[in-house]
């Protein structure tokens, strides 16, 4: 097939062919153009020989979607969902396993090197999830016009499933149940598992209304509310809280940021004399207040960004776990003045994570560890635990 190029010898809205190289941070495949440039293209693997139709010009780079497979390549795999390529609550149903895991080491080696400018790495550990799908136990849904369903691939519009191969086998019955029988109020809805298998399925527009839902975290128990964040890979609790949990250490003072519900927080209180756990959401700081009501924890209930120009606090240890647009600049300077003897950092973006430890380091810290987590296997989504010491 020929190449359309427009006048400065490029690709311009025409057809190329390309072999991809490897998986990007979004999860696209990556090739190079006959011009040279790099050709990103969704829903391919490593290794694949595809004509490909551009979509997108910049001046370095270039976006294009599949316009025939003319080779497979050795880390393709068929899909398990039908919906697969379609539904956007995926994109890697297609890359064999393996490959996957090993496009997410790349992913968070290449963030700690490139934005952070860590030169001298440990070992990145990672930790696969024991099963490759049927490991969510919660979920968020599209409720529209009586269509049960995720968004479909870069779009808004709802695409729609009676099941999930993602799903732990009773969210997906429930899924089932909800499909075959769709709710009158559209809107986002979530689906959660319970320790006791108790099961919840409610819409996120009414929270209060919901009963709150037991979790587990190590050898604890806590509870959350409708729309309160806990992590969704039931098989990789238990790793997840030992590895980080043990990673803060124990001492006088530990002080956690983000702390969500509670999930580390029962942790720390085993570990350390006091802890300070810090959340800037009121639903959240609710449930955590209620969960460690009778350990050694003040809440407190605050943005963290803004909480951290004056803590006051001297902490031993210090853990976090922002959501995907993480702490920033000036506040990662601000928790690098505190007095912590270690930082552990745990991030679901490694970009940011990356981003904000290029101002943290500086401060007199060496990264002791690197961790990641498979928490979303099939998607590009990784978990990456980094720990820091203080030098000296």
């Amino acid at each position: 097939m020929p190449t359309v190029e427009g006048s400065a010898g490029r690709p311009s809205g025409g057809v190329i062919e390309l072999s991809i190289g490897s998986l990007a941070t979004g999860g696209d495949g990556v090739g190079r153009a006959p011009d040279g440039r790099v050709v990103f293209v969704p829903l391919s693997a490593p290794g694949d020989r595809l004509r490909v139709r551009i979509i997108e010009e910049r001046a370095r780079f270039a976006r294009g979607e599949i316009d025939a497979l003319l080779e497979g390549g050795p880390d393709r795999v068929a899909p398990e969902c039908p919906v697969f390529g379609d539904c956007g609550g995926c994109s890697w149903q297609h890359v064999r396993y393996a490959a996957q895991l090993e496009a997410k080491r790349a992913i968070v080696r290449d963030a700690l090197a490139r934005i952070a400018r860590l030169e001298r790495l440990p070992e990145i550990e990672f930790v696969a999830s024991p099963r490759a799908y049927g490991y969510r136990s919660r979920a968020r849904l599209l409720v529209a016009g009586g269509r049960v369903g995720f968004r479909r691939r870069r779009s808004h519009e709802v695409c729609p499933i009676a099941r999930c191969p993602l799903l732990v086998p009773e969210l997906d019955r429930a899924l089932g149940a909800l499909a075959a029988d769709p709710p009158a109020v559209d809107g986002e809805w979530e689906l959660a598992l319970g320790e006791g298998g108790e099961l919840r399925s409610a819409s996120l527009a009414d929270p209060a209304r919901a009963a709150r839902i037991e979790l587990r975290a190590g050898a604890e128990r806590f509870s959350a509310s409708l729309g309160v964040f806990a992590q969704a890979n039931a098989l990789l609790l238990d790793p997840l809280w030992s590895t980080v949990v043990g990673a803060v250490g124990a001492g006088a003072l530990a002080l956690e940021l983000f702390a969500g519900a509670g999930f580390f927080t029962l942790g720390l209180a085993s570990r350390f004399e006091r802890v300070v756990a810090v959340e800037g959401d009121p639903l959240a700081a609710r449930d955590l207040a209620r969960n460690v009501a009778d350990r050694r924890v003040r809440v407190i209930e605050a943005r963290v960004e803004s909480w951290l120009a004056e803590p006051g606090l001297a902490p031993d240890a210090i853990l976090l776990d922002p959501p995907r647009g993480g702490l920033g600049r000036g506040p990662s300077e601000r928790l690098a003045a505190l007095p912590a003897r270690r930082i552990a950092y745990l991030s679901c973006d490694p970009a940011t994570l990356a981003r904000d430890l290029a101002a943290v380091v500086p401060h007199a810290f060496r990264v002791a560890r690197v961790c990641g987590f498979d928490l979303f296997p099939q998607t590009p989504h990784v978990e990456a635990l980094v720990v820091l010491d203080r030098e000296g």
